[in-house]
């Protein structure tokens, strides 16, 4: 329906598919990341950057590609407009961190923690990620695409325009969680837990079919056979 006076409202922007580098970037010779490092328009690129403290550092405009990032602590962490491809590492911890306009292209990863985190337009795209766990954060204008996901936990998350396409979700915790325009329908979904977390999410018939025991039981309805 077209608004008054005849014009069509605003589309909504989605999260970034590409992000656009700057012309001229530092290539980093540094033995490692650093706590509260200031790295401005520098390429990362097929490093060994895990097992350093990288708590409280800014990154805007970097390019980091083909680096492991094994137990490396990113804890508040400014991630702004930057490419981080096929991201490799056993666990990443980078909780109550800023994530702003950025791609993540996923090779593999163990576990993703970005609990009380805020991102805000970002995608994250393909591999495989044993845990996600953003609980406690706010997300505005994210997607996941072709992602295989064993856990993403977002319990008591405050989400808004948050979209999957082409995703695997073997476990999703929506405990307490906060949902506006959340797109669920492009993920295969294989339990949910805190079933309360869908109000304001998109279903498909499918999934609201395969969803219905859990959400009985939620209102405390019995089921059977006439």
């Amino acid at each position: 329906m077209e608004a008054i006076g005849g014009a069509r409202p605003a589309a909504r922007p989605g999260a970034p598919r590409e992000v656009a580098l700057p012309e001229v970037m530092t290539t980093f010779t540094g033995a490692g990341l650093e706590p509260h490092g200031d790295y401005d328009a520098v390429r990362f690129a097929s490093l060994d950057l895990g097992g350093r403290a990288a708590d409280d550092a800014a990154f805007l405009g970097c390019h980091i590609e083909r680096c492991r990032l094994d137990g490396v602590s990113m804890r508040r962490v400014r991630i702004s407009e930057c490419r981080i491809e096929e991201l490799g590492a056993a666990s990443i911890d980078a909780a109550d961190s800023v994530w702003r306009d950025t791609l993540v292209t996923v090779r593999r990863v163990g576990a993703l923690l970005s609990t009380g985190g805020s991102w805000t337009s970002v995608r994250v795209r393909g591999g495989r990620l044993d845990l996600v766990d953003l609980s406690g954060a706010k997300l505005a204008t994210v997607a996941f695409e072709g992602c295989v996901i064993g856990e993403l936990d977002l319990g008591t998350v405050d989400a808004r325009d948050l979209s999957f396409e082409d995703c695997e979700i073997e476990l999703l915790d929506l405990t307490g969680a906060r949902l506006v325009r959340t797109d669920l329908t492009g993920a295969s979904i294989g339990g949910v837990r805190g079933v309360a977390g869908l109000r304001g999410a998109t279903l498909t018939p499918a999934q609201v079919a395969d969803l219905a025991p859990l959400m009985a039981a939620h209102l405390g309805i019995k089921v059977r056979e006439a």
